[in-house]
């Protein structure tokens, strides 16, 4: 299993570097490079020393490709950031076999979501970690966040899931049995009490299921709508718990 780590690729006209996780994530697919099977957005530090575009977040694919070779994938990654990032990013990449990202890795990833890094501090550890890490564009900074996003997706204990197979598909309202079977969720827990739903329940999904990663696992977070009336029991957890991910 392989994670790819991408920062800093948009300015504030263009779209974000979610979109783009998610259109190379198509393109990885499509090309028959690799089996993705998730892309997930992490929260960097809130600081206005640091020159983050809008929300200062980074994405991580998990990627399945047939040998250990990443050759193709880093090529294929590379020359579409370059091709794609908007004019004026700082767009980072960062390649690694997830079975290769240490607990130092880990430990720069949760260190990115409360301090300021540096460049130098980032390329040092992926040398010495023997981890593939390159700046593409403008000065390079999203090396910080690329290399986060893979500590971070590896510890599993940080993230929302931006995409997996079904996910962003799934609308309405709809069963937890129908949520664990087709759109990539793995649980579903109550946000008060961690307690997992009935599998007959019905859940609000709108605008989708957001998930988040705890304990490795892709976990939606719900609350009881509050309304007995209603055509469904339970709804997505607000906004600003899922910000705590």
């Amino acid at each position: 299993m392989i994670l790819v780590g991408i920062d800093d690729t948009d300015n504030l006209e263009s779209h974000g570097t979610g979109y783009l996780s998610r259109q190379l994530g198509a393109l990885i697919a499509s090309s028959g490079t690799a089996r993705v099977h998730e892309v997930t957005r992490h929260q960097l530090l809130f600081d206005r020393r640091i020159p983050y575009t809008s929300h200062n977040s980074s994405l991580c694919l998990r990627v399945e490709i047939p040998s250990h070779d990443t050759s193709d994938l880093a090529y294929l990654c590379r020359s579409y950031l370059l091709e794609h990032s908007a004019v004026g990013s700082d767009a980072g990449l960062c390649i690694a076999a997830s079975s290769s990202v240490s607990p130092y890795v880990e430990d720069f990833g949760f260190k990115a979501k409360k301090e300021i890094l540096t460049q130098d501090q980032a390329r040092d550890l992926a040398q010495r970690e023997g981890l593939l890490l390159e700046g593409l564009t403008g000065d390079q900074g999203g090396v910080i966040g690329a290399l986060a996003a893979v500590g971070l997706r590896k510890s599993g204990r940080d993230g929302r899931i931006a995409w997996r197979p079904g996910l962003r598909e799934t609308r309405g309202i709809v069963t937890a049995t129908h949520l664990l079977a087709h759109s990539g969720i793995d649980a579903i827990r109550q946000v008060h009490n961690g307690e997992p739903v009935d599998a007959s329940a019905r859940i609000s999904v709108n605008p989708w299921p957001r998930g988040v990663m705890i304990d490795g696992q892709a976990v939606l977070l719900v609350e009881p709508t509050g309304n007995p009336n209603d055509q469904c029991q339970w709804q997505l957890a607000p906004k600003d718990i899922l910000r705590q991910y």
